[in-house]
């Protein structure tokens, strides 16, 4: 899938110190050819000026959350992707609303709606942010076992800002039953 997205410019806010943070990403999709609508917002986050892929999950097959029922059926698919880039958290948001939005990504009053692709940011380096639209960590990752799986596969020893453990160790407290993630791909 070939992709026009507009880059962070020179004026994104960066680390100053040349530095590379970790970012990851939760990548969902259950519209269309959903694997393509992953491996194209993979392939757009790695291509960020600077960016390095540094990790990429399985990809898991889940039931939707939260949807109208006439919506039950559409599965998703589910992934994370690890990337080191010298962006902060404010400038992958910016990037990742050109990213959603060359995938086809249609945004409307409804937050549960199907789509073609959804990329949230989980977490960037160390920060911890609630102010003006971004939350990072993300708010609702350790409750989430399509987003916990997947991270623990690529970064279990992974502690995040404001976590009470690792990302393994919140995986092993999620109550709700395995059973609804279903691997789909191994590699992508």
């Amino acid at each position: 899938m070939r992709l026009n997205i507009q880059q962070p410019t020179a004026n994104s806010q960066q680390p100053t110190d040349g530095s590379h943070a970790e970012a990851g990403f939760s990548l969902g999709s259950n519209l269309g050819d959903r694997l393509a609508f992953l491996s194209g917002a993979g392939d757009a986050l790695a291509a960020v000026p600077g960016a390095r892929l540094a990790a990429q999950s399985p990809v898991y097959e889940t039931e939707p959350v939260g949807v109208k029922d006439e919506h039950r059926a559409l599965k998703y698919l589910n992934a994370v992707v690890v990337v080191a880039a010298p962006l902060d958290a404010r400038a992958w948001l910016a990037a990742l609303s050109r990213i959603e939005t060359a995938l086809g990504r249609v945004r409307g009053p409804d937050r549960y709606a199907p789509r073609t692709i959804d990329v949230d940011l989980l977490y960037c380096g160390d920060e911890w942010i609630d102010r003006g639209g971004l939350s990072v960590p993300h708010p609702r990752w350790a409750q989430r076992r399509f987003v916990v799986q997947p991270l623990a596969d690529v970064r279990p020893a992974l502690r995040l800002p404001g976590a009470p453990g690792t990302v393994a160790a919140i995986l092993a407290t999620l109550e709700d039953p395995a059973s609804d993630l279903r691997l789909f791909a191994a590699e992508w």
